[in-house]
């Protein structure tokens, strides 16, 4: 992209941020940092390498990248959909909970890791972070971010919050513990069908590049669409890639919110 319509674009985002920053504090509702991944690269260092959570060097800055990213797991249907991802050499970013999940299932946190996909954030029990108080928010996380680490020597560095919905108090306690706050752009809504087919159709309907795709390896449905998602994703020329690898070089920086 020419320097010009980079500077055009970095700017009109600039100026939508604080329109929507303005509205916001108009209507009593508080604030927080947003940043897309194209725009976070684009303010990294000019001599930053690319380089990130998965294998390999991928340089989203030429190449046409999308981050796959897997939420409320592990689950009974993690090793199936592992074992896909390596068939098919994808990495992706698996935001995971806490209760039922990591922490009965730490043989599937530790292939996650070992297989070179991202370890990060869902809070430990999902709930709504905006509806509960400031320590109980701090609890949520930290809680995950202990439990990981323990199991794999690893503390995450990416979060989502439940239902996409945060604030400027869960920026400041996600900052406090090393966390950027990762939304989507694509969701194939598959907690409402088992349709594989119909899941499938919806994420490449909604794919374009430096997008984020939000599945859930917890439905019957989804893990079976991943084969179809991949390969057609490969022949539009799609390279999939972890959260870190699309915002790299730039790092995550805790307490933002990176959003497509």
């Amino acid at each position: 992209m020419p320097k010009q319509k980079t500077a055009a674009r970095r700017s009109s985002t600039a100026g939508l941020l604080t329109a929507v920053s303005l509205a916001l504090a108009l209507s009593g509702c508080a604030s927080y940092d947003v940043t897309a991944p194209a725009d976070a690269r684009a303010d990294a260092p000019a001599d930053a390498k690319a380089g990130a959570a998965g294998s390999g060097a991928v340089d989203c800055r030429k190449a046409k990248c999308v981050a796959l990213t897997f939420d409320a797991g592990p689950s009974e249907n993690t090793n199936r959909l592992l074992d896909i991802l390596k068939e098919n050499k994808a990495h992706a970013t698996f935001f995971m909970l806490g209760k039922n999940h990591i922490a009965e299932r730490p043989a599937e946190v530790k292939r996650i890791d070992a297989e070179g996909h991202e370890l990060a954030n869902h809070t430990w029990s999902h709930q709504i972070l905006t509806d509960i108080k400031p320590d109980e928010v701090k609890r949520e996380l930290s809680s995950v971010q202990d439990e990981v680490r323990r199991i794999t020597g690893k503390t995450p560095t990416l979060m989502r919050p439940p239902q996409g919905r945060t604030d400027r108090e869960v920026s400041r306690i996600s900052k406090e513990l090393g966390l950027a706050q990762v939304l989507w752009s694509v969701t194939a809504k598959d907690y409402q069908t088992t349709d594989s087919a119909l899941i499938t159709k919806r994420v490449l309907d909604q794919t374009e590049r430096d997008g984020i795709i939000l599945l859930h390896d917890i439905y019957k449905g989804t893990v079976p669409a991943v084969p179809g998602i991949l390969k057609e994703l490969k022949k539009r020329g799609y390279t999939v890639v972890t959260v870190s690898q699309l915002l790299s070089p730039a790092k995550p920086e805790p307490g933002m919110v990176y959003r497509p």
